[in-house]
């Protein structure tokens, strides 16, 4: 049974957590090697809120939020189990292939069908990342 649709009160997708070892580094990753730009970054009694994203898309983006205790640390680049953790779309499959290939990234499982090409690599702690080349637009409409 589906149930009944109606009109969702939020207005956007914010904030994702990734779960990370080393502030620094991931921003470094993130930023460096991927090209995400800093979208809130501020300290609070000691917290820092460290937030990233694509250019253009905010509010969405990645929260890199440091690991509070031993059970988190055991969740770093697991917490999708096993699964992606995220995909991200491009243009040019090629130049992402080639920058994460420069940049030391594993790259593994490229694929390509009529509608799409698209590649797995991992992030600094094993994270596991789609990147899609898309030739027919994905549908943001729902349908």
């Amino acid at each position: 049974m589906i149930a009944e649709q109606f009109e969702s009160p939020f207005s956007a997708v914010g904030r994702m957590v990734v779960l990370v070892d080393d502030l620094d580094a991931a921003l470094a990753f993130y930023r460096d090697v991927l090209g995400f730009t800093v979208l809130h970054d501020q300290s609070v009694d000691g917290y820092r809120y460290l937030h990233v994203g694509l250019p253009g898309q905010r509010p969405v983006g990645l929260w890199l939020m440091p690991v509070a205790d031993e059970r988190e640390r055991g969740l770093v680049g697991r917490q999708s189990g096993g699964q992606p953790l995220l995909v991200l779309y491009t243009d040019d499959l090629d130049r992402v292939g080639e920058r994460l290939r420069e940049h030391g990234v594993r790259v593994w499982n490229e694929q390509q069908d009529a509608a799409s090409r698209s590649l797995h690599f991992a992030d600094l702690y094993g994270n596991t990342l789609v990147a899609a080349e898309v030739r027919v637009p994905p549908s943001v409409s729902g349908s």
